[in-house]
């Protein structure tokens, strides 16, 4: 079975559960789930339902779709997502994006938690992504070309689609949120950087560094779905000063910043 065979029975069995149609898809990172509890007259989908969909295994990602409104905007949003280091390939990881566009979903927001390698952000912030720097060691358009899913060689150059970061930059300020702006550096994972590792990503230009989004991103904008990507700096990753973390310390972060987080994403959907 091909991935566009693939795509359309998942595509089925999702509309089989609901009769709307949808504008935006929401990828909701560790600890930043809870937005999806706010949808209303929601649709609940465990992903293990769905045909073909993985599932996801990381502490923070309740592993379901949620299909509704929210903020007056027909939503889909991933609570939990796949990530390349579960053993997934990249394929795997972004089929979803692949079925939000079958569903009718133009726009993706897409959010993380990662570490700060910029020294002038601090744990805590938001982070609009400007660009990003593919360190997985992979891509997930490798492999053949369906011409009906996108072209084979797509464009990067507005990987986040300037448009929309403007129109973040302007709710954040209506809100009184100070948001940075960065270029996100995806790794694979599962491990945390080391020291030097850090540095050089630092002096390549990245601003915060994860393990997720760039996949996503890239099949997004394959598809031709604009892009908006939100990071929350849950530790700083300054090589110089490097100390010992956990995954749990990320969570706990991302859940202070929740609420900042989660109206700031309400204030978008509202605007767009």
């Amino acid at each position: 079975m091909n991935m566009i065979q693939r795509i359309q029975e998942a595509k089925e069995f999702i509309s089989s559960k609901t009769n709307q149609t949808y504008q935006f898809g929401l990828i909701l990172g560790s600890g930043l789930g809870d937005l999806a509890d706010k949808v209303e007259n929601k649709v609940t989908i465990k992903y293990d339902e769905v045909p073909h969909f993985p599932v996801s295994t990381v502490e923070g990602h309740a592993g379901q779709l949620v299909l509704g409104t929210l903020a007056g905007k027909q939503v889909i949003a991933m609570q939990g997502r796949f990530h390349f280091y579960e053993g997934y390939s990249q394929q795997d990881v972004t089929f979803p994006v692949r079925v939000m566009k079958a569903l009718g979903v133009e726009t993706v927001l897409v959010t993380n938690a990662a570490g700060g390698m910029n020294a002038d952000f601090h744990a805590g912030d938001l982070m609009l992504i400007t660009d990003h720097i593919n360190m997985t060691g992979s891509n997930p358009l490798i492999g053949p070309n369906f011409a009906e899913l996108g072209p084979r060689f797509p464009d990067m150059s507005t990987a986040y689609t300037p448009e929309l970061v403007e129109v973040a930059k302007r709710v954040a300020a209506d809100q009184g949120v100070t948001v940075q702006q960065g270029v996100y550096a995806g790794i694979s994972g599962p491990t945390y950087m080391t020291p030097a590792e850090l540095i050089m990503l630092r002096n390549m230009g990245g601003d915060a560094i994860g393990m997720s989004t760039v996949p996503e991103v890239i099949v997004a904008r394959h598809a031709g779905m604009k892009v908006l990507g939100i990071t929350c700096i849950t530790d700083m990753a300054i090589g110089e000063a490097l100390e010992p973390l956990t995954h749990e310390q990320v969570v706990e972060v991302a859940n202070r910043t929740k609420p900042i987080f989660m109206n700031l994403v309400q204030g978008i959907l509202k605007e767009v």
